[in-house]
């Protein structure tokens, strides 16, 4: 039961602060299109697709209009392709294009799944399957890829660790004309989930039901907003005030996801908590920690603010819907967040202090741009240390880092719309090509054996 001030205040944030709803994500299993070979498997594919899918943008835009919220982008996450083209994995690339037409066809703005899940080891065909995806991301426009190469119970999958590396230069290479936007849509994950409907991560997993509805909220400007009625209020208060905007948000998008599942004939999957900024001033998680006091993001006191943030939005954001699930929490995208941006021009914040503030937030280190003569071996090396804070504090970390072509440091590399814009940060000069070179599994902490 939604009570009028409810309503009003809902209105106020959208009308001002804001809020939307980020995505609404349809969750498609294409286990049943496995067909005998790849252009059979890749027109069943194409076919389940549009058919699930059709009626989603439709679908989308009416619930918009009929509640006045918006609906920023309208998304189909699909097994991981990997999963499906076991029997002809060097014909991977047949799939991308279908899924790609598909995406087109439809209207979304990105689909999600040309993934593979290699956290324990890597099998033959999904070592062939890794060697597709650069070119996959070069030859698509609205196709997204993962990789999951660790988890807190199986340990951290070195050779794979090693592979990304090799597959992002390359995918930065192949789209170097656009920036090496290829890599933006491109993330490796520790403790994947899934049930993420956020981009360029999401995937449906095997264990979701046949087909499912997916809700990412945001509210960055809603949170920020509310802190700035509050600028003397300790922190204890400050986190209940988050707590109770986070709840607020969160019954946006209850409402939503299930009235969309409802009209789609689908199942209700997961409304995910996270807030997630754009580039458009006053929609930025970097401004709410500067909001709490910092005078700017990067500095002492970050990760403690971007902690508290994030349990205060998950606190908050539980109590308000029947089913939380995805990421859930803060995102600190670089390119994506004006804030961030800002911060990494003056030089305030550094990869570093961003790999220390994953340990606290949702994901990782997102939308990154670096130098475009980074060695593989070092974008190996960000991603173990990524998945080793996943690993150790069984949580999901993830690196989405674009080696910008032709760009050094400070340098500009533009993406456009929601993935923005980024300054070319500093690598550490230190090599770590012996250390990824040597592969295996980098063993799993003693509590992974908890039952």
């Amino acid at each position: 039961m939604f009570h009028t001030n409810e309503v009003i205040e809902t209105i106020e944030m959208i009308d001002k602060e804001h809020l939307d709803i980020r995505t609404v994500t349809m969750g498609i299993s294409l286990l049943p299109c496995i067909r005998e070979n790849a252009e059979k498997t890749a027109e069943a594919v194409y076919e389940r697709v549009i058919g699930r899918a059709e009626r989603l943008v439709p679908t989308a835009e009416k619930l918009s209009r009929e509640y006045g919220i918006p609906i920023v982008n309208k998304r189909v996450s699909v097994t991981p392709v990997s999963l499906i083209t076991a029997a002809f994995p060097e014909e991977s690339g047949k799939i991308a294009l279908a899924l790609d037409r598909a995406a087109d066809a439809l209207g979304i703005d990105f689909l999600g799944g040309y993934s593979a899940l290699v956290h324990k080891a890597t099998a033959e065909y999904e070592e062939k399957f890794l060697s597709t995806i650069p070119e996959a991301l070069s030859s698509t426009k609205k196709l997204c890829s993962s990789v999951n190469v660790g988890s807190s119970r199986s340990g951290i999958n070195m050779d794979a660790v090693r592979k990304v590396g090799e597959l992002v230069k390359e995918t930065a290479r192949l789209t170097a004309a656009e920036g090496g936007i290829g890599c933006a849509k491109f993330v490796a994950f520790c403790n994947a989930v899934e049930d993420n409907p956020f981009m360029a991560g999401a995937f449906h997993g095997v264990g979701e039901a046949d087909t499912v509805i997916n809700v990412g909220v945001s509210g960055p400007g809603v949170v920020q907003h509310a802190l700035s009625f509050a600028p003397e209020a300790d922190l204890t208060e400050a986190a209940e005030l988050i707590k109770r905007t986070a709840f607020k948000i969160t019954r946006v998008g209850q409402l939503i996801a299930k009235e969309a599942a409802k009209r789609l004939g689908v199942s209700f999957g997961v409304v995910d908590l996270s807030l997630a900024p754009t580039p458009a001033r006053g929609d930025s998680v970097a401004h709410i920690l500067e909001e709490l006091g910092l005078e700017r993001v990067g500095g002492h006191g970050t990760t403690a603010a971007l902690a508290m943030l994030n349990d205060a939005v998950k606190k908050g954001g539980v109590m308000a819907s029947s089913r939380v699930g995805g990421l859930s929490g803060a995102f600190i995208p670089v390119s994506e967040d004006i804030g961030m941006i800002e911060a990494a021009e003056k030089g305030a914040i550094s990869l570093e202090k961003l790999e220390a503030m994953t340990c606290v937030c949702s994901v990782g280190l997102d939308m990154i741009a670096i130098p475009g003569d980074t060695p593989a071996s070092t974008i190996s090396a960000i991603l173990a240390d990524e998945a080793a804070i996943g690993m150790i504090n069984h949580k999901t970390t993830a690196m989405r880092v674009i080696p910008a072509p032709g760009k050094k440091v400070g340098d500009r590399v533009d993406f456009g719309g929601l993935l923005g814009h980024a300054p070319v940060m500093a690598v550490h000069a230190g090599s770590a090509e012996r250390f990824i070179a040597r592969g295996g599994i980098l063993p799993a902490p003693i509590h992974s054996f908890k039952n």
